[in-house]
């Protein structure tokens, strides 16, 4: 199993990506709003009492999956890049994936 991490750049493309990995077979995913340091740094000067902490104009969107294999990363990627661009690139997104040695609690097809 491996751990599938996109940092989604623009949040306007998540319906996009996840119906590709949907059709491409990753049926589990779990999302959440996050923003990065850099930029939370480049818009805020610590006045965190008199300002929010993040603005919805500024915010990505992170998903996370867990993968049957290296294969399947390999699909998240290319299904990505097909959407938002080489990653590469600025403002397109990461993606990183890391092998998981125990899961447990996971349902769905193939598990």
């Amino acid at each position: 199993m491996f751990m599938v991490l996109f940092v989604l750049d623009d949040p306007d493309r998540l319906d996009e990506v996840l119906a590709a990995w949907e059709k491409a077979g990753i049926t589990g995913v779990t999302i959440f709003e996050s923003t990065g340091m850099r930029r939370l740094r480049q818009r805020y000067i610590p006045m965190r009492y008199v300002m929010p902490l993040v603005d919805r104009e500024e915010h990505h969107l992170t998903l996370m999956a867990i993968v049957p294999d290296e294969a399947h990363v390999e699909t998240c990627l290319r299904e990505a890049e097909g959407i938002v661009g080489d990653l590469s690139e600025a403002h397109t997104g990461i993606l990183a994936a890391w092998p998981v040695p125990i899961v447990k609690g996971l349902r769905g097809e193939g598990q």
